[in-house]
């Protein structure tokens, strides 16, 4: 019923928090998909996350609103994607308001409305050993700085075999 990449953001939104990888994740599906915007959306949540818990807080600000406002524009998709939309504009809004007061990063979990897809991912949790709902590992510094500490090796290739393939 729901698109595995949407699976596995939530899957890793609520355990190990690798919000980089929620956006990975979604990016690759938001390029595929007619719903764009919906998925535009959930990235910034996590990007705006992955800002505050790095201590870039005008980025998660920015990012949370830019969230906060499409999800005004896109209510009913979110709602089709089995979460509760007004529980979650009032999640967005409420976190800026913590930004706004100097509060530091703070784990949150999106308001899943579909008890169906909330046991899909609880299910995928128990095989892959997890727990859903941890806070973030505030230790893990691959996990803070991941896009600075990844291999971009392919991603690197692969550009530079675009760059040939370009006539000059």
């Amino acid at each position: 019923m729901y698109p595995t990449a949407y699976i596995k953001y939530l899957f890793h939104f609520h355990t190990d928090r690798d919000y980089f990888e929620c956006h990975e994740l979604l990016e690759e599906h938001w390029k595929q998909d007619e719903k764009k915007h919906v998925w535009a959306l959930l990235i910034q949540i996590a990007v705006a996350l992955y800002h505050h818990r790095r201590g870039n807080v005008s980025g998660a600000k920015r990012m949370m609103q830019k969230a906060s406002t499409l999800l005004e524009q896109r209510k009913d998709a979110i709602r089709k994607l089995g979460l509760d939309e007004e529980e979650l504009a009032v999640l967005l809004k409420q976190y800026v308001k913590q930004i706004d007061e100097g509060k530091p990063y703070e784990s949150i979990m999106l308001p899943i409305k579909d008890e169906t897809l909330l046991q899909t991912c609880l299910a995928l949790c128990k095989q892959k050993g997890v727990v859903w709902g941890q806070k973030s590992d505030m230790t893990n510094e691959f996990l803070l700085h991941k896009h600075t500490l990844r291999d971009r090796s392919d991603v690197i290739a692969a550009r530079a075999a675009k760059k040939k393939r370009l006539p000059s």
